[in-house]
């Protein structure tokens, strides 16, 4: 190989250590291990309270969900300079969560149950699902792995 052979080779190499050794901003947000729950607009009227129950890998978590009113967000408009700004608006749904000793993408059993606000027993409802684990903020930013379940006048699923 001539001298402009070695040339590009090395000129090659350089750039492609120097691509992999580029620094990544990842934000600052914690994740933790929960199940999250969202009560329906269509079913929220029937709710009085609700205790979720999860299991995962021979481990279970159950506790009494606190609710709250859940809300959608909606951009509004960026500046310039970056500076973006949104609103958020209530949805009718209720939200809570069951945190837990630890989340992986294994196979899980959640199961609700709960009073009504005349205080009769709603159905229990159960759910078998895997969580799901992506890169919201890119691969070099970690996996988040998150659980979700939405319950509804027709049952338990897991959230989409």
């Amino acid at each position: 190989m001539g001298r402009i052979g070695v040339a590009l080779t090395l000129a090659g190499t350089a750039l492609l250590s120097a691509c992999a050794d580029v620094p990544v901003a990842c934000p600052a947000i914690g994740h933790i291990a929960a199940v999250s729950l969202t009560v329906t607009a269509d079913y929220v009227n029937q709710v009085g309270s609700l205790r979720l129950k999860a299991c995962q890998d021979a481990a279970c978590t159950e506790k009494d969900l606190m609710l709250n009113p859940g809300a959608v967000t909606s951009d509004e408009k960026c500046t310039p300079d970056g500076v973006c700004s949104a609103t958020s608006s209530p949805d009718g749904t209720l939200q809570g969560f069951v945190e837990l000793p630890s989340l992986s993408e294994s196979p899980m059993e959640v199961t609700v149950s709960g009073v009504s606000k005349t205080g009769a027993a709603l159905p229990v409802r159960t759910v078998s699902f895997t969580p799901r684990g992506s890169y919201p903020y890119g691969e070099k930013c970690g996996r988040v792995i998150s659980a979700g379940v939405v319950l509804d006048t027709e049952g338990l699923k897991q959230q989409q």
